[in-house]
Formats: C-alpha cells, sequence, structure tokens
C-alpha cells in the first residue's frame, strides 16, 4: 500500500468535516489548510530508480487522503494526474472525495465507463447528503465503488444506492467534542450491506460511543482496534452474485 497526496490543502464543505482531523493537525502546525499546493510527492507514480524501474511498487495508492481529489483548486492539476494512473496501470489508485457532484467535470476525455484501476468512494454522514449525494453516485459511470460513512453521525438508511457498490466502510469521529457513535447506526447500515451483498468494514468507534444506551469516551489510540474486536465486517459471497 501506497500513498500519493499530489497536492496539500483541503476546505470544509459539509457537515462531517466539522472536527477534520487534517486541519487540527495543520492548525497545531501553524499551517494555512485553506490553501491548496503541489506537493513533492506530485510526480510519484511515474519516478523511477537508476534502472528504469518505478519507485513507487504496484499495488494499492490511498490518493488524495489528506485532501480531496476534486477539489476546485486543483482543476489545472487533475489531468495530468489522470495521465500518471493512466501510465500506471499496475496500481490501483482509490480517491475519497466529498465532491462528488464535481465527479464528470473532473474525468479525462477517455473516462468512458471508468479506469479499471480508479476506486471512487462517495464520502457521506447523514441522511440529507445520503440521498443527495448517492443518488448521483448511483447514477456515474465508475468501475469501482465504495461509500465511507465516517464520520456516521446519524443512523442512515442507503439501501436503495447499494447497487454496484463494492464496500461501505463506517466510522466514528475522533476529537475531544466529537459528535456521537452509536453501535445501532453501525449495525443497520452492515444489515443494509448484508442484504445487498455488499463487503462492510467497521472501522473505527468514536471517541463517544453509544452501545445499549449507554454512553462510553474512547482513547483515540483504541478507535480502530475496538471497532475490530466487533467483529462485524462481512465480505460479499460470490456465490450470491
Amino acid at each position: 500500500m501506497a500513498m500519493w497526496n499530489p497536492w496539500r490543502g483541503c476546505k470544509k464543505c459539509s457537515e462531517g468535516c466539522l472536527h477534520c482531523y487534517i486541519h487540527k493537525g495543520d492548525a497545531k502546525r501553524g499551517v494555512n489548510t485553506g490553501e491548496i499546493v503541489k506537493t513533492k510527492d506530485y510526480y510519484k507514480p511515474v519516478e523511477k530508480l537508476k534502472n528504469g524501474s518505478y519507485k513507487m511498487k504496484p499495488g494499492l495508492v490511498y490518493l488524495c487522503f489528506s485532501t480531496d481529489f476534486l477539489i476546485e483548486e486543483a482543476d489545472g492539476w487533475r489531468n495530468e494526474c489522470w495521465q500518471m494512473i493512466r501510465e500506471r496501470s499496475d496500481c490501483r489508485f482509490l480517491f475519497l472525495t466529498k465532491r462528488i457532484e464535481r465527479f464528470m467535470d473532473c474525468v479525462p476525455e477517455d473516462w468512458g465507463e471508468g479506469y479499471e484501476n480508479v476506486i471512487v468512494g462517495c464520502t457521506v454522514e447523514n441522511q440529507k447528503n445520503a440521498d443527495k449525494k448517492l443518488a448521483l453516485f448511483s447514477t456515474l459511470p465508475i468501475k469501482h465503488k465504495c461509500i465511507t460513512a465516517q464520520p456516521l453521525l446519524e443512523r442512515i438508511n442507503m439501501e436503495n444506492y447499494l447497487e454496484g457498490v463494492e464496500l461501505v466502510v463506517v466510522g466514528g469521529e475522533s476529537d475531544r467534542q466529537a459528535r456521537p457513535l452509536d453501535y445501532d447506526w453501525v449495525l443497520d447500515i452492515r444489515r443494509q450491506a448484508v442484504e445487498k451483498n455488499v463487503s462492510f468494514e467497521f472501522r473505527q468507534c468514536g471517541t463517544h460511543f453509544i452501545k445499549d444506551g449507554k454512553m462510553y469516551t474512547l482513547q483515540t489510540r483504541d478507535l480502530c482496534r475496538q471497532a475490530r474486536l466487533a467483529n462485524i465486517d462481512y465480505k460479499k459471497s460470490e456465490s450470491l452474485k
């Protein structure tokens, strides 16, 4: 697994951004998150060693996990990134976006029904954005789709939007002022995914976690571990396809 952040910086655009870890980290370092700039890793996928082989190994690449690949300020740079993605057909590039409404304005001319080596994740946090964004997401020409409900802020019904989705990821918010995550919401989305035979992952608990009506406060270091201990991940059954 590799990380590729061709630019840095982002702007809050939805309810889920309230306690964004990127903004919090930048604030501690005195960095202006609202300034979108290229990074030294811009050409990372196509950089080569002296022997002519790529420095970045084949496999899964997390793209723009500290920003948004579809952010407006990167419109002048994105086409060159698509060229690198095409060149590195031996890699699978995964990006998440809160700006799915911009998708068709941001794809290259040869996108067609999608690139085989690109996975697009649509991020939602509440029912309002699920209905708005996932309804659009379900119509887009993308070969590999996933949905990320993280931070999950309320119960969401997404079963009408799961056709063609390969994975649903759920998680809570990590912050002292974090909004609570109710385990019942997690289990409800899991039920929807299982009924539609879509893979499901419970990625992390929330700092403030409700289970069986009782509120717990968890340490940040324990959020992912506690989610794993719940042992509720589901892998879709090929026999049900």
